[in-house]
Formats: structure tokens, sequence, C-alpha cells
């Protein structure tokens, strides 16, 4: 039976229901009994139970359950003509956020008169922060689009604008920026990160500078989440002598600056600066998180260094955290340290799938990324798309071309991977190491659904020069001219084609073109 949703009034009314005493004390009780032979007897008619206590399913478990209690009810309700506030529309569609409900929240959408939405500027805000965060960008534009007031408040422009930049859509995202300063909508500080995030994904320090000088003059220059994103925004632009700028300027400095900072310089490959930060930031009585560990742990070439931080890491208790846990893999298996690389893997609480990939592409060279990949499906992890260019990768290299074309297959039948540019360049490989020039080809041409990148036809005309297929070496190499112009290798691999083929008058051509074009001969 449906909730019904009383007005608090009724409450207040239903007290007049209780009857009240007939005697103001226990004695004038005594009294009345004795002076009567027979006792008084009072009857009341058996109330109704209320439909709000009248629910017998069992409790929910959960508060996913507990909502999707709430939202089966609202349905039947509005399918009973009952009229719902906007008030229960507004607390269901925080909760939906809240606990990630997307579908939920798609539910309750149905279920609100369109003209309420229009006119409810909170009711369609949280409506549209809902969809931004599901990903559906273009539902979240479209109740945008809709909307009575937007000037009222930027709520509902950021909610748009981290939808967007969350997707990869950093162009929509400043477009929507530039709208909103277009319409006069004053800025919050919640506006200018996810603004200069979409800045940093496009890698434009010139917008990127658009934006902090903004910030100034609105007056949020001073604030650490506006300044943070600010020193990963120039970070990722490039300038990393301005993201230290804004960097020292801080009035006050939290976690998540030292450790923006931290990535910054082991990004851009500046080890030394990395280093000092770390010893700085853990004097000021800052420890990097897991993301910061991991980029060091990946990002610096120096086993010296790598053995440091593990050691670190392991003073505080931090080695078997997921994310520093498999950046341990990587590192040890870059250096050719397979032991500890499996030592770790062996003695992880919990592996995900990056765990699996790292261990796999430890051994992309050897038999043992199968064995590891068996086991991967004999604990139901799911493998992804890295999964299988290691995996193709590691059977080109042991040249079992029949497992490959297996393999190629079950991606796509069996999981429902989409083939990527990698995935057709270690198919290429494959083929090219036994060979088997032909069928490379008839791979790129013949199957691909997209024109092939470098890579592939890269892989191509390798195995042409080794093979000494003159014919595919001439359509892959002018293929490659076209997509890498300036690039000297595949010059210098058509010219040993020909070479090798006796071809001089070919080479002298070659030479030539080189030439004309200003640049130098690469031997191979």
């Amino acid at each position: 039976m449906p909730v019904q949703y009383l007005e608090p009034r009724c409450f207040t009314l239903c007290t007049h229901l209780v009857p009240r005493p007939l005697f103001r004390s226990s004695s004038e009780a005594r009294k009345a009994t004795t002076s009567n032979h027979k006792p008084t007897t009072f009857s009341f008619r058996k109330s109704a139970p209320t439909p709000l206590l009248s629910d017998r399913r069992p409790r929910p478990r959960t508060r996913l359950e507990a909502l999707d209690r709430v939202v089966d009810d609202l349905e039947a309700s509005k399918a009973n003509g009952v009229t719902i506030d906007v008030g229960i529309f507004a607390s269901v569609l925080e909760a939906c956020y809240q606990l990630r409900a997307f579908d939920h929240g798609a539910r309750v959408h149905r279920l609100i008169p369109t003209n309420l939405l229009r006119r409810n500027v909170g009711l369609s805000s949280k409506l549209l922060r809902l969809y931004a965060a599901s990903g559906r960008a273009g539902d979240a534009h479209e109740v945008f689009d809709q909307m009575p007031r937007r000037d009222a408040s930027a709520f509902a422009w950021n909610s748009l604008i981290s939808g967007y930049a969350e997707l990869g859509q950093y162009e929509d995202a400043l477009a929507l920026y530039f709208q909103m300063e277009e319409e006069g909508v004053e800025p919050d500080r919640y506006t200018f990160p996810r603004v200069l995030k979409a800045c940093a994904g496009i890698g434009s320090i010139r917008i990127g500078e658009a934006v902090h000088r903004h910030a100034v003059r609105t007056g949020f220059v001073c604030d650490c989440f506006v300044l943070n994103s600010l020193v990963d925004m120039y970070a990722k632009c490039g300038d990393i002598v301005q993201a230290r700028k804004v960097f020292d300027k801080m009035p006050s400095r939290d976690l998540v600056s030292w450790n923006t900072m931290l990535t910054g310089y082991v990004r851009h490959g500046l080890l030394v600066e990395a280093v000092d930060l770390f010893h700085r930031m853990l004097q000021d009585g800052f420890r990097p998180d897991s993301v910061a560990i991991s980029a060091m742990l990946t990002g610096i070439p120096s086993l010296k260094l790598g053995l440091q931080v593990h050691g670190w890491v392991v003073r505080l208790g931090l080695e078997w955290t997921l994310s520093i846990a498999n950046s341990l893999i990587v590192v040890y298996s870059n250096h050719g340290m397979l032991d500890k690389a499996c030592w770790v893997f062996d003695n992880m609480a919990e592996r995900d799938i990056v765990s699996w990939n790292a261990i796999i592409s430890a051994h992309s060279k050897l038999p043992h990324a199968l064995s590891y990949y068996e086991q991967m499906e004999r604990a139901d992890v799911l493998p992804d798309c890295i999964t299988f260019v290691a995996l193709l990768s590691t059977l080109a290299h042991l040249g079992l071309v029949k497992d490959g074309e297996t393999l190629f297959a079950r991606m796509r039948e069996k999981y429902g991977i989409e083939p990527s540019m990698e995935h057709y360049s270690c198919m290429v490989n494959l083929y090219a190491r036994k060979g088997m020039v032909d069928e490379a080809y008839a791979m790129i041409v013949e199957r691909m659904e997209f024109e092939a990148g470098p890579t592939v036809w890269g892989a191509l005309l390798h195995a042409c020069y080794v093979h000494g297929n003159v014919k595919i070496g001439e359509v892959a190499a002018e293929k490659l001219f076209e997509l890498e112009p300036d690039n000297e290798h595949n010059y210098a691999l058509l010219i040993n084609i020909y070479e090798n083929a006796g071809r001089l008058d070919d080479v002298e051509k070659m030479r030539i073109m080189l030439v004309e074009r200003g640049l130098e001969l690469e031997t191979c």
C-alpha cells in the first residue's frame, strides 16, 4: 500500500482524538468505584491504522534499498492521483545524488510535473546536478535550458561545467563559463576549480591565465581551493615555474597543495625538485597521499630513489595501499626485478584490474603472462582493453599467431571490448614477426573500422624491411610520410628496403626527397 504523505497539520489534528482522563486523581477514581455497584465501562471504536503505520514490508537493509522503496511509493502515489509536495521531490533528488543512484533520479524526474520543474529553480538545479554527475550532460543541459532564472546562483552553472569537464568535453565546459560571464552570473569558489580543470584538459595556458585574472578580480585568489587548482593548471599546461610561484605565495597550504605541486614536479621529470619538496613536505608535518606517492614511484627512473620511497612507505605502514602496491609492481618490473614484483603481487590483500595488468605487463615477453591471465579469469576479474594490449604483445613476442587470433576474437565476442589502435598494432606486429606480411596488410585494409595510425603503419613498414617486401613497404611508407612528414626513421627504412632489393635509382630519389624536406638520413 503506498504511503500517504500528510501535511504536518494533520498530525496536530490527530491529538484531539486521544481521550482525556475522567478523573483528576487516583483517589477520585477509587471513590467513584466503591459508590457504584456496577463498574462503569467505556467502549471506544477500534481505530483503523493509518497508512503511515501499516507498512508490513521488511525493513530495508541498506540506504539504497530504502531509497528504492521511497521511489516505488512515490510512483504508486502518483498513479493514485496523490499530489506530491515539492520538498519531497527535492529531498529524494538529494538522496539520489548522495547515493549516486542515478537511475532512481531519472525515475523521480518522470514524476515531477513539467510546470513545477520550470518554475522552481532549486528543484531543477538538483536535477541538473544529478544528470551532470552521472555523465548525462545532454540531459543536464536540457534541464539547464528550461530553467527560468539561471542568474540567481552559480550552482547550476558549476554543476554543468563540472559535468562537461569530467567527460573530457573541455571546450563545452569553457564555452559555458564564457556564457556565464556574458549573462552576468557571479562565480563562486566552486566555479574556478572546475573551469581551471578544463583549461588544463586542453592545455590552454592563455585561457588559464585569463581565468586566474578573473579569480583575482572577484576576490577568490586567496581561497585555498582555487589556488590548488591554479597550481594544477599551470603544471599541466607546462609552466611549472608559474605553478611554483603560485604555490610559494599561498597564505596557507593543505595536503592537496603539497601533493599537487609534488605530482607536477614528477610529471615534468624534475626529480631533484620533487625529492626536495618531498622532504619539505614531511618537515611541515604533511604526508603525501597515495596518488602523489604512486606518481613518485612510477615517475622516478632511479631505482635508488624508488627504493628510498618504498622504505619510507613501509615505515608509515602504507605499503599495501592498493595504488601504491600497484606502483611498486611497475617500479620493480621496469628495473627487471621480476621476483620482487611478483612478491608484492602475491602478498597483496586485495587486487584490482590495475594490479593484474601490471603483473601481466611485467611478464610481457614471457609465457608467465598467460598464466597470470588464466589466474585472473579464475578470480572472476574482468579484463579491460589494457589487459589485451599486454597479452597480444606477449603473444607477438612468443610468435603464437593462432593464440593471438583467438584472443583477439575473444576480446570482442566474450568481453565486448572493441579493438583500438593499440590492439591492431599488436596484431600487425604478431603477423609481421612471423613473416606474414600479407596477413598484416590485410588486417589493416580489410578489418580495421577506422583509419590506421602511425603505430600500425610503422609496425608494417618495419616488417617489410625485415622480410624484404618492397610492394607493401612502399604503401606503408607513403601513409607514414603523410602522417609523420618529419620522421626521418620512416624514410631510412624505405631507403634500406630499396637498397636490399637493389633498386638504387629509388634510393637516390629518396635521398633527394630528404634534402628537399630539410631532413637528415637516419641509418637503420
